[in-house]
């Protein structure tokens, strides 16, 4: 995976060293997936290099004839798409995972111009880790010895890796106080920003920065350069880009490293791949040609979006401007591929990397074994662990960690901490990433107990948590009601000094939004805008979503404002805001949920108020030009099913034609009971969703069925349902004996019964027995407020009874549904059993539906 900022060992104001690799670009052999749609209509458009400059001349005869190699057809020969689903369905982090997954790793061997009296004092300083009293002491002993910038650079250096910002600021001080060289105060300054960057202190490195331009050694292009990276680190794409423009106020010229943390920044905050592109467009206009770690950001980006058919777009136009690419522009490539739900082609990028000399490593595999258990193939991710140790690659701490947090998240807490405690065998002791991942999986098992143990234990270890850690904590706190707990972790993240980004803000709306705490969550929405934190698409999603769920109907009015003519009933909320506007909105929202103060909106206007609030957020999406994916269609659709009017869904419906016309005609056609005229649209659909991650596609088929049925087309459901299911949208459901529903929605599910047992209703006719024992599973609601009492397993309960169908919940497991072969055949061989079995469509709720909504 690429890592799309320099690594830690590399200072902003020299060269950076580059992995050298013997590739021959035999990049023909690499798998060609053009033929799938284009996620990214800007680069899908036009050509990259004839339009900015002459083509660069080929590094080597190889790299020539690999680019031109027809294999690679051009960006703009792409066939067009039909529907803007494939790309851009991801939606549940941001880019920060790409740099993080090389976090910690070791680094290459650089050459370094400090002397051995630098590394004495490193040494002494060390002795007094935790405490920075000593440092001026110590500095004063060796300053006859040390041999300038370069000895107190090192230094600051060394002191950032482990943490040690406070004595490294003092160590910064102790320097330019001693330097007369302006450019050599500036290069002092580029550095300790750099390391105050590189650990989340971005208020403390535009202190630094702040004094060294007031100082007059502060204002050169290293030293904004610096500052832009540090927001970058933290995915503070805004702050970053007001600092480009700053600088370019004062005439400096932005330069390649620059322009690469810029892009950076795009990517770790969350920005979509249209601002990063305009970034790299200016770029080639000003002269700056771009490198292989300008590639590798703009990767990191379509990585962290989904962006499958943008990424691989780039890797080609890597090739044609003949830049060589390394294990980081393939790793990110494999990442892209990954978090688009193509497995199967991240999996012929991976066999396919020895044929241009480069080796999959640790970070290779850590890739596939995320993307694995993200799309639910454990058992293939828990392989590739084997295959590690089968090709000679030894188990980092990346690696542990990313088997420790698949173990967690599974809820084998077991083996999790088995791991955990091989690592530690293994000499490599637990980071802040193996905290994350434990406090993670324990707490979506509910075991806050756990969960505040693990924190403290954190602590005595002197680790220090991160921006990550505090995100979970207040998540876990939040989605379990312990709202005071939350708000305690607040204040300490706050006294901290970490600024909140994209991803934390995202964590706590999706955490509120599932406790269906709407108003408070729309509230931070706003709170975001107005910091110039931009939400990305899963914030929204995570909005839409919880409006679709809600029991309150709660919503934000900057929000809805932009949609209708505020009533009286919207007045409280303008009190509301305006009590919240000076002060600290996260602290009062958990203080008043804590004190279970919260208000409630009246039930009687919900269902309206719902409706105005999603097609608010949907403005909010367009004002902010945020492109909606498959999961917002989906947060949609399951709105509509909670609509009481076929009007109110097709309000809902109607924004989607401004996205996708595809998808609109579809949902919409097939509500009207229009399957014949749609059906061919809608299986080039699903063949569209059936590229994604099973999860993703779940949800999707789920959604349109719930809408579906809740309408009463119950035929059309039925088609959806078993046009998924002759895709294997959800894995291993039906066989003869048994229907496994647990993946599904109360409408998926409904339908899936009724085909189901028409399905053995057919086998008993053709004169075959069936199997001795049959079970229709649900789960067992262990999310639910009575274990064993899931809405699902109610539904389907009531479902069989009301069909007469003879079967009870089984004594060993209250989520499964169970009954012997003899008396089901005996009940499908009645002859008022298939009159009930076979689905026709509600007039009467249809009807309703087309009802005029009362305003």
């Amino acid at each position: 995976m690429a890592s799309s900022t320099p690594p830690p060992h590399c200072s902003l104001t020299t060269a950076k060293p580059y992995q050298n690799h013997n590739i021959h670009h035999q990049q023909q052999n690499l798998p060609n997936h053009h033929q799938q749609r284009q996620g990214h209509q800007h680069w899908n458009s036009r050509k990259l290099t004839p339009r900015h400059a002459a083509k660069p001349p080929p590094a080597t005869t190889t790299t020539a004839a690999g680019a031109a190699n027809p294999s690679f057809p051009s960006i703009s020969s792409l066939p067009p798409s039909k529907s803007e689903l494939s790309a851009d369905f991801s939606g549940r982090r941001s880019t920060r995972f790409v740099s993080k997954m090389h976090f910690g790793r070791p680094k290459n061997a650089v050459a370094s111009r400090h002397t051995s009296t630098a590394e004495e004092a490193l040494h002494q300083a060390i002795r007094h880790s935790g405490d920075d009293r000593f440092i001026d002491g110590i500095l004063l002993n060796f300053e006859r010895k040390l041999c300038g910038t370069d000895d107190y650079t090192f230094l600051l250096r060394e002191l950032g890796n482990r943490g040690e910002y406070s004595m490294a600021i003092k160590c910064f001080e102790f320097a330019v106080r001693r330097e007369r060289k302006r450019n050599e105060q500036g290069k002092l300054a580029s550095a300790m920003i750099s390391v105050l960057g590189r650990l989340g202190k971005v208020d403390l490195a535009k202190k630094v920065f702040d004094t060294a331009v007031t100082e007059g050694y502060g204002n050169t292009v290293y030293a904004y350069s610096a500052l832009i990276s540090a927001y970058a680190k933290s995915g503070l794409c805004d702050e970053a880009i007001k600092v480009f423009e700053t600088m370019k106020s004062y005439g400096l010229k932005p330069n390649l490293v620059t322009y690469n943390a810029l892009i950076d920044a795009c990517g770790k905050g969350g920005a979509d791949f249209n601002r990063a592109s305009m970034i790299f467009d200016e770029m080639l206009r000003n002269g700056v040609n771009p490198d292989r770690i300008t590639f590798n950001s703009l990767l990191a980006v379509c990585s962290g979006a989904g962006l499958w058919e943008t990424a691989r777009n780039l890797f080609d136009e890597m090739v044609y401007r003949g830049i060589e690419q390394d294990i980081y522009t393939h790793n990110t490539l494999l990442d892209a591929a990954c978090n688009g739900g193509h497995m199967d082609v991240a999996f012929d990028i991976m066999s396919q990397m020895p044929t241009v000399n480069i080796l999959p490593n640790e970070v290779t595999y850590s890739i596939l074994i995320r993307g694995c258990a993200k799309v639910g193939r454990l058992d293939k991710a828990l392989n590739l662990f084997d295959e590690m140790k089968f090709a000679g690659i030894n188990l980092d701490r990346v690696s542990y960690n990313t088997l420790l947090s698949i173990y967690a998240s599974l809820g084998r807490f077991e083996e999790a901490l088995c791991v955990a405690n091989e690592m530690e065998s293994m000499g490599i002791k637990k980071d802040v990433v193996t905290y994350n991942a434990l406090l993670d999986g324990f707490g979506k098992q509910g075991k806050y107990d756990k969960v505040k143990e693990l924190f403290q234990k954190l602590k005595v270890e002197h680790l220090s948590p991160n921006l990550l850690t505090y995100s979970t904590l207040i998540s876990v706190y939040s989605k379990g009601g312990l709202y005071r707990d939350a708000m305690e972790v607040y204040k300490e993240f706050k006294q901290k000094g970490l600024k909140a980004d994209v991803v934390f803000y995202s964590k706590l709306i999706d955490a509120l939004c599932k406790k269906g705490l709407v108003e408070s969550s729309a509230l931070l929405l706003d709170e975001m805008t107005e910091k110039g934190i931009q939400p990305n698409v899963v914030t929204y999603n995570s909005v839409i979503n919880a409006f679709g769920q809600s029991a309150t109907g709660e919503c934000s009015d900057g929000i809805i404002e932009s949609q209708i003519e505020f009533s009286s009933s919207m007045v409280l909320r303008d009190a509301s805001k305006a009590v919240y506007e000076n002060d600290d909105q996260i602290i009062k929202i958990f203080g008043e949920l804590g004190a279970d103060n919260s208000r409630r909106s009246e039930k009687d206007n919900r269902g309206r108020q719902e409706i105005l609030c999603v097609l608010g957020v949907f403005q909010k999406m367009h004002d902010l030009k945020i492109k909606p994916n498959v999961v917002t269609f989906s947060a949609i659709l399951n709105a509509c099913s909670r609509c009481t009017s076929f009007e109110e869904a097709s309000m809902l419906l109607e924004e989607l034609r401004l996205f996708d016309d595809q998808v609109y005609g579809v949902a919409h056609g097939l509500l009207r009971g229009q399957r014949e005229s749609v059906w061919m649209q809608a299986l080039s659909l699903f063949d569209e969703v059936k590229q994604m991650d099973s999860s993703t596609a779940s949800a999707f088929y789920n959604a349109l069925t719930d809408m579906l049925w809740h309408f009463g087309q119950r035929q059309g459901a039925q088609l959806v349902v078993l046009e998924g299911k002759q895709r294997n949208v959800w894995e291993n459901t039906w066989s003869a004996s048994c229907l496994d529903l647990h993946l599904m929605s109360s409408g998926a599910a409904h339908a899936m019964v009724h085909a189901w047992l028409l399905n053995i209703r057919s086998i008993v006719f053709e004169g075959h027995e069936l199997p001795k024992l049959l079970s229709i599973l649900t789960g067992w609601g262990k999310h639910s407020k009575v274990v064993g009492d899931g809405t699902l397993k109610r539904a389907i309960e009531t479902l069989l009874t009301g069909l007469g169908a003879p079967f009870q919940v089984a004594q060993c497991n209250i989520g499964r549904f169970i009954s012997t072969g003899a008396l089901v055949t005996a009940w499908l061989r009645e002859s008022v059993t298939l009159k009930v079995l076979i689905l026709q469509d509600d007039r009467t709720q249809t009807e309703t539906s087309l009802l005029p909504v009362p305003l």
